[in-house]
């Protein structure tokens, strides 16, 4: 079989986030994938290898480097591309860039969760962080929750938010920076985090009932976003048990000190799609932890890799 190699500008305007989303739904009723991370080298410029096996998709690799001085070389920091191998016969069937994949995983992810999580008729998304993660999420959550008519965006310098804001003015819904997050925070329906914080910069004593709350930037073991009163105010969620309970700081940090337990996980993906848990009261405040994971990637690859190969034939 012939290799498509697939770079981000060659993809990019043929993707859609709709599409992406339901690649993600339907892919997490299959059978659980097997996942399996490797990590090389010093913190300063580490390569890590994420690798996922999903029954009748396929077998996924996702290696990058993490260089944190590239910026001031003119380069991103993170550098890589993702093998996506075919189940019939283990051929390696497409090469994309790393970046492509990890931006319609991370915010279709998080999409995802809110769809089978926040109440259906919410109307304000407010996004904590500025970078440019918190960009592909106006533009997801844009598209998965088309009733939205405000999205407010807050950063520790607002001069991103605003810079945010003015860029995505010609989007279908508001988008606005605010300036005071925990009056942002109140207002909202669903809240979206997508910080660097090592600290909690959101508090659970600032939500009104009802809200659902998207945490994706702590990915590392020292890292929160969330403080102990939104994590036992709320109830929690995980896109996957196997990749956040023992790896990111937002549960391993609260656990250790007897805040929650691993069992107050009440479900990650496979069980929301199933149905099997999910939003019991409109009053309920719902906590869904992003963590990715290899299979996410996987799904997403392997989506992007069909779109573009109808594209060629």
């Amino acid at each position: 079989m012939s290799l498509n190699v697939i770079d981000y500008e060659a993809a990019i305007d043929h993707l859609s986030w709709d599409e992406a989303i339901e690649a993600l739904r339907s892919g997490h009723e299959m059978a659980r994938a097997e996942v399996g991370d490797l990590v090389l080298g010093p913190p300063a410029g580490a390569l890590l290898d994420r690798a996922a096996y999903i029954a009748g998709t396929g077998y996924g690799v996702k290696a990058v480097t993490v260089f944190n001085d590239n910026p001031a070389h003119g380069l991103a920091t993170v550098q890589g591309a993702m093998l996506v191998f075919e189940p019939q016969h283990g051929c390696l069937a497409a090469v994309i860039d790393s970046r492509l994949v990890t931006e319609f995983k991370t915010a279709g992810d998080s999409v995802l969760g809110a769809r089978l999580l926040a109440r259906p008729d919410s109307r304000q998304l407010l996004i904590v962080g500025a970078g440019t993660l918190a960009r592909s999420l106006v533009r997801a959550y844009a598209a998965g929750f088309p009733a939205l008519e405000r999205i407010a965006v807050w950063a520790r310098k607002p001069e991103q938010a605003q810079r945010l804001a003015e860029e995505m003015q010609g989007m279908t819904v508001e988008v606005a920076a605010v300036d005071d997050l925990p009056r942002a925070a109140a207002q909202a329906d669903i809240v979206s985090t997508a910080t660097m914080a090592r600290t909690p910069v959101l508090e659970g004593a600032w939500l009104r009932p009802g809200t659902h709350v998207d945490l994706i930037g702590a990915y590392k073991a020292d890292m929160r976003e969330a403080d102990d009163e939104l994590l036992t105010r709320g109830s929690l969620f995980v896109d996957s048990r196997e990749t956040t309970i023992g790896h990111i700081g937002e549960l391993m940090i609260p656990i250790a000190e007897g805040v929650i337990t691993a069992d107050d996980v009440q479900g990650d993906l496979y069980d929301l799609v199933k149905g099997s848990v999910g939003r019991r009261a409109d009053s309920e405040i719902t906590v869904y932890k992003n963590g990715g994971g290899a299979h996410l990637d996987t799904i997403i690859a392997s989506y992007i890799a069909r779109t573009m190969a109808d594209r060629v034939q």
